[in-house]
C-alpha cells in the first residue's frame, strides 16, 4: 500500500474553506481523511469536539507545542489552532489522502517540512464578497471582524505560495475543481 497525500486546503477566513469540502469530503475515489485541528477557540453553534476541531485549553495546547506534537500551529484572533502530528502520519501510512483545512500560517510551516504537499489557495471573488461572507456569520464581535478582514488582505499576498488557485464564485464548482486537481494528483502519485 502505498502512503497517503497530504493536500493542503487554504485561504483567508470566511472564504468558504469548509463549505466547499462538504462537497467533496466523501467521495471515495479521492480517499480522503479529514484532519481534525485543535483549538483554543470556544465551539461555534453545532460544532462537535473532536469532529470539528479537538477543542482544549491555552495551557494543553502550549504543552503539545513544547512536545512537538503538531505539524503545524498559529495564534490567529486570539486564540491557537494546530494539526496534530500523530494523527496525520497514522492516516497518511494507512494510504489515506490526509487533507488538512488550515489558515495560511500553518500552511507555510507543512510546505516547509513536507514539501510535497498539494497545496490549494481559495481565493474569494472579491474583498467586498469576503467582508459580506464574514458578517453574514453573525458569530463576533465588530472588533474581531475587522481583525479577520485586516489579516484575509494579508493573506491575499501569500497567492503565489501555492501550487494551484481556486476562485470560490461559486462552491459547488469550486469544490469540482478541487476534487479534479486531487484525483490528477493520486494519478501522478501511481505512476511514479
Amino acid at each position: 500500500m502505498s502512503r497517503g497525500l497530504l493536500i493542503i486546503l487554504s485561504g483567508p477566513s470566511g472564504v468558504g474553506k469548509g463549505t466547499i469540502r462538504k462537497y467533496f469530503e466523501n467521495n471515495r475515489k479521492l480517499n480522503l481523511a479529514y484532519s481534525t485541528s485543535m483549538t483554543t477557540r470556544e465551539p461555534r453553534n453545532g460544532e462537535i469536539d473532536g469532529k470539528d476541531y479537538f477543542f482544549t485549553t491555552r495551557e494543553k495546547f502550549q504543552e503539545a507545542v513544547r512536545n512537538g506534537e503538531l505539524l503545524e500551529y498559529a495564534e490567529f484572533v486570539g486564540n491557537f489552532y494546530g494539526t496534530p502530528l500523530s494523527e496525520v502520519e497514522r492516516l497518511r501510512d494507512e494510504g489515506k489522502n490526509v487533507l488538512l483545512e488550515i489558515e495560511v500560517q500553518g500552511a507555510k510551516q507543512v510546505q516547509k517540512k513536507c514539501p510535497e504537499a498539494i497545496s490549494i489557495f481559495i481565493i474569494p471573488p472579491s474583498m467586498d464578497e469576503l467582508e459580506k461572507r464574514i458578517r453574514g456569520r453573525k458569530s463576533e464581535p465588530e472588533e474581531v471582524i475587522q481583525e479577520r478582514l485586516a489579516k484575509a488582505a494579508s493573506e491575499m499576498k501569500m497567492v503565489p505560495d501555492y501550487k494551484y488557485i481556486v476562485c470560490n464564485d461559486d462552491p459547488k464548482l469550486a469544490a469540482e475543481l478541487i476534487e479534479t486537481i486531487i484525483l490528477r494528483n493520486i494519478e501522478l502519485e501511481k505512476n511514479k
